[in-house]
C-alpha cells in the first residue's frame, strides 16, 4: 500500500532541498559575480592579513596549549572554507582568542594538557563544532541571530576594541607579562611592569603607526599597512635590532596542513559534547557579531544561515587537517576590511600567502618585529569604535543605551564569551517587554477618498505605493519590515516611489532607523525615492534626534492631509497617468483623461517617456513675462487638463487646450505669432514642442519649468472665479 505524503510536506522538502543546494553551491555564485577590478585589491588585502594571520594563529594555539602548527593549519584551512561558503565579504575565519580559551577550558578537564591525545581531541572538537553549526544553518536557524540588536553589536565591538588595544600594549612596550582576557588584570600587569618598557621596541611600534597614518592621509591608494610592516622589518634587518632585544616572529615551520581523521571515540565524543556545543554557539555569535559590525559600515546585506554553513564547513575542514575549533576573528576581519578587500577571495589569498611564507620564506620571519604587528592591530581596533554611532544610541532610546552600556562593561569586566551572552540576554528582555509583530500593508483611499484602507484586489497607482507600518519598529522587527518592502519593490519595480505612513509605529530604535535608511537608499538606487508622513510624537522626536530627517531631506517629510496632493503635484508624472495607467486611484487624478477611453489617442503620436537629447526651443518665465508686457504677438496654450487649469490657476491670456484636444484640432500657429506651450512642470510642453519642431513648425517653444517655475518667480497667476 502506497504511503500518501501531504502536499505541504512535499513542498517543504522541495524548498528545503533547494535551500541546501544553494548553501553548498555558494562558491559558484561568488565566482560568477566576481569582477576583475577587485583582484588587485583582494590580493593586497590578502597579503596584508597574512602578515598578521600567521603570528596570530601561533599565539592563539599557544593560548589553548596546542602546538604552534595546529594554529597555522587551522588558520589556513578555515580562512579558505569560511570565506567561500560564508556570507560576509570581510569576515576572516580561523583561530581566535575567545575560541582558544573555550577550547582550553573544555579539553583540559577531559584530557590533561601535554597528553598526546590532547591534540587529537582538539581536532575532534573542531569536527563536532562544525557539524553542530552546519545543522543549525541547514535548519535555517540563523534568523535567531537577527534578534541581536545594533546596541549589542556596537557595545561588543567597542569593548572588544578596547580589550584588543590594551592586550597589544604588552607587545608595543615589550613587557614580560602573559596574555589575559580580563581587562583589569591586564591593566594592572601593564602598570606594574611599565618601568621595564623597551624603548627601541616602542619606537618601532610608533613608527608603524606614523607611517600607516601618513600614507592613509597623503597616499590613500597605497597599501599602507603592508608597506609599514615591510619598512619596519627592513629597519630591524639593517640595524640588527633582532639581536638587541626586539622580539621578532622567528622562523616559520615549513609544511602543508596534513589530512588526518580525528579519533572517533564514542566516549570521547560524549565527554566533549557539552563543551563543543558551547564553543559552537559562542563562536557563531562571535562570527555573526563581527560580520554585522563590518556590514553596518559597508552596507552589505548578510545571510545568517549561509554564515552558519560557512562556519560549520570551516570547522569540519580544520578538524580533518589537524587543526582545532575556529570562529571569526575581530582583528583579522578588521584588517581585511581596512586593507581594502572587495570580496571573500581576499581571505583565500591570505591563506595562499601564508602557505608561500611557510614553504619559501619562513626564515624572513626573523626580521618581522612583534611590536609592528601589535601596532597594526591597534590601528585596526581603533577603527571598530564608532563614536558617532555611540552618541546616536546614547541620545536615542533609553533601552538601547542600557543594552549598549551593559554590553561594553560586560566585555571589559567579564570573560568575552559571557559578555556577548549578557548583551543578548538584556536585549532579549527588552524585546519581550515591548514586542509587537509589525504589519506592513499597502493601502489606497476608500471610495470617498477620506481614509486609507487595505483593499484587497483594489487597483493601485503604477508610480507610487503607500505603505502603513503597524507595530514596533525595533531590532527584532526590522528584518521582517525590510524583507516585505524589498519584496514589494521586487514584485512592483514600476512603483519607484514609496510613501510610508508612520502613525501606527509606536516604537522606534536605532535598528529601525538604519532600516529606513537602507530602504531609502534602495529606492533611490532604483531611480525612485521615499517619503514619510503621519508620525507619532515619540517616533518623530527620535528620528529628529538621530539626524535622520537631515539625512532624508525636509521635502521628504510631508503633512498627513496634503501628502498625496504634494506628491501628485511634484513627483507623479502626469503623462504616465494619461498614457500608462488605466486607473484613478487618487482623488487628484479623477479628472485626468485616459488614453484608452472614448477611443481617444489609443496610441499617442508622442512618446512622453522618451529621453530627448536635442535642444528644444524654450522661454524662461522672465522672458515670457517681458514678452507679455511688451504686447508681443503670442499664442499661449496651456496643455494641462481642465481640472489642473481650475485648481492650480493659469497665466493671463493663455488658452486651455489639453493634449487630446490639441491633437484633435491640429493646432498650428499663424506665421506672425509665437506659439508658447505651457504645462505644470515643463515635461509635457517640452515633448510637444520637440514633436512640432520635427514636423516643420518653427515658431513654437515651451515655458521652461512650466507653471511651477513661473510661480517660483512670483509672477501673477489668474484663477477661475
Amino acid at each position: 500500500m502506497a504511503i500518501s505524503v501531504p502536499s505541504t510536506w512535499r513542498e517543504w522538502s522541495k524548498h528545503w532541498l533547494k535551500d541546501v543546494s544553494t548553501f553548498f553551491l555558494h562558491p559558484v555564485h561568488l565566482l560568477k559575480g566576481y569582477e576583475r577590478g577587485w583582484l588587485s585589491a583582494d590580493l593586497m588585502a590578502g597579503l596584508t592579513v597574512a602578515f598578521v594571520m600567521l603570528p596570530q594563529s601561533i599565539a592563539f594555539a599557544l593560548i589553548a596549549d596546542l602546538p604552534a602548527q595546529t594554529g597555522i593549519y587551522a588558520a589556513i584551512v578555515a580562512a579558505v572554507i569560511g570565506a567561500l561558503w560564508g556570507s560576509s565579504w570581510h569576515l576572516h575565519a580561523g583561530p581566535t582568542n575567545t575560541t582558544s580559551l573555550l577550547v582550553l577550558s573544555s579539553l583540559s578537564v577531559v584530557i590533561p594538557v601535554g597528553d598526546p591525545a590532547y591534540v587529537g581531541a582538539a581536532a575532534l572538537m573542531a569536527l563536532m563544532v562544525g557539524v553542530i553549526r552546519l545543522l543549525l544553518g541547514m535548519a535555517r536557524l540563523g534568523t535567531l541571530l537577527n534578534f541581536v540588536s545594533d546596541s549589542v553589536i556596537v557595545g561588543f565591538s567597542t569593548g572588544a576594541a578596547t580589550l584588543i588595544v590594551v592586550n597589544q600594549l604588552r607587545h608595543l612596550l615589550r613587557l614580560d607579562i602573559d596574555s589575559d582576557p580580563l581587562f583589569l588584570r591586564t591593566v594592572a600587569a601593564i602598570i606594574t611592569n611599565i618601568q621595564t618598557t623597551h624603548l627601541v621596541t616602542l619606537g618601532l611600534g610608533l613608527l608603524v603607526v606614523v607611517l600607516t597614518l601618513a600614507m592613509k592621509r597623503f597616499a590613500p591608494k597605497l597599501p599602507a599597512t603592508l608597506l609599514s610592516l615591510i619598512a619596519v622589518s627592513a629597519v630591524v634587518w639593517l640595524f640588527g635590532l633582532n639581536e638587541q632585544g626586539v622580539i621578532v616572529i622567528g622562523e616559520l615551520p615549513r609544511e602543508l596542513p596534513p589530512f588526518a581523521l580525528p579519533p572517533l571515540s564514542y566516549d570521547l565524543i560524549r565527554k566533549l559534547s557539552v563543551g563543543a556545543f558551547a564553543v559552537a554557539l559562542v563562536g557563531l555569535m562571535e562570527a555573526v557579531s563581527i560580520s554585522q559590525t563590518i556590514a553596518s559600515t559597508t552596507g552589505q546585506r548578510l545571510d545568517s544561515d549561509q554564515e552558519f554553513i560557512g562556519q560549520g564547513l570551516a570547522n569540519i575542514a580544520a578538524g580533518l587537517f589537524a587543526g582545532y575549533p575556529c570562529s571569526g576573528s575581530f582583528t583579522r576581519s578588521a584588517i581585511n576590511y581596512d586593507a581594502g578587500a572587495k570580496s571573500p577571495f581576499a581571505a583565500v589569498f591570505s591563506s595562499m600567502f601564508v602557505l608561500i611564507m611557510l614553504l619559501l620564506f619562513g626564515n624572513l620571519g626573523a626580521y618581522l618585529p612583534r611590536t609592528a604587528l601589535g601596532a597594526t592591530i591597534v590601528l585596526a581596533a581603533v577603527n571598530l569604535v564608532k563614536v558617532s554611532e555611540l552618541k546616536r544610541i546614547w541620545r536615542g532610546s533609553r533601552a538601547d543605551a542600557i543594552v549598549m552600556t551593559v554590553t561594553v562593561l560586560s566585555t571589559l569586566f567579564l570573560q568575552l564569551e559571557f559578555a556577548i551572552l549578557v548583551g543578548i540576554f538584556v536585549s532579549f528582555v527588552t524585546f519581550v517587554n515591548r514586542t509587537s509583530t509589525p504589519t506592513v500593508m499597502s493601502v489606497v483611499p476608500d471610495e470617498k477618498f477620506q481614509h486609507f484602507r487595505q483593499r484587497i484586489n483594489a487597483p493601485e497607482c503604477p508610480q507610487i505605493v503607500v505603505i502603513t507600518i503597524a507595530g514596533a519598529l525595533y531590532f527584532g522587527a526590522t528584518q521582517h519590515v525590510e524583507d516585505n518592502l524589498r519584496r514589494r519593490l521586487q514584485e512592483h519595480p514600476e512603483q519607484k516611489f514609496l510613501l510610508l505612513r508612520m502613525h501606527r509605529v509606536h516604537y522606534l530604535d536605532i535598528s529601525g532607523i538604519n532600516m529606513l535608511k537602507t530602504i531609502t537608499t534602495l529606492y533611490r538606487d532604483n531611480g525612485g525615492d521615499v517619503y514619510m508622513t503621519a508620525f507619532r510624537p515619540n517616533t518623530y522626536d527620535r528620528l529628529e534626534a538621530s539626524g535622520f530627517f537631515d539625512w532624508l531631506g525636509d521635502k521628504h517629510v510631508l503633512p498627513q492631509q496634503q501628502a498625496i496632493t504634494q506628491l501628485y503635484a511634484n513627483v507623479i508624472d502626469p503623462v504616465r497617468c494619461i498614457y500608462a495607467c488605466p486607473h484613478r486611484v487618487w482623488e487628484e487624478c479623477q479628472d485626468v483623461p485616459k488614453a484608452d477611453e472614448r477611443g481617444m489617442l489609443a496610441e499617442p503620436p508622442i512618446d512622453f517617456l522618451a529621453h530627448i537629447e536635442d535642444e528644444v526651443p524654450s522661454v524662461t518665465p522672465q522672458m515670457l513675462y517681458t514678452l507679455i508686457g511688451e504686447n508681443r504677438p503670442l499664442m499661449l496654450i496651456d496643455i494641462r487638463t481642465m481640472r489642473e487649469w481650475g485648481d492650480s490657476g493659469y497665466i493671463s491670456g493663455s488658452q486651455q487646450l489639453s493634449l487630446f484636444r490639441f491633437f484633435e484640432r491640429k493646432i498650428t500657429p499663424p506665421p506672425n505669432r509665437l506659439l508658447v506651450l505651457i504645462c505644470r512642470s515643463g515635461r509635457r510642453s517640452r515633448h510637444l514642442t520637440y514633436y512640432l519642431n520635427r514636423r516643420g513648425v518653427a515658431n513654437v517653444c515651451h515655458l521652461e519649468g512650466g507653471l511651477v517655475n513661473w510661480e517660483a518667480c512670483d509672477f501673477p497667476i489668474d484663477r477661475l472665479a
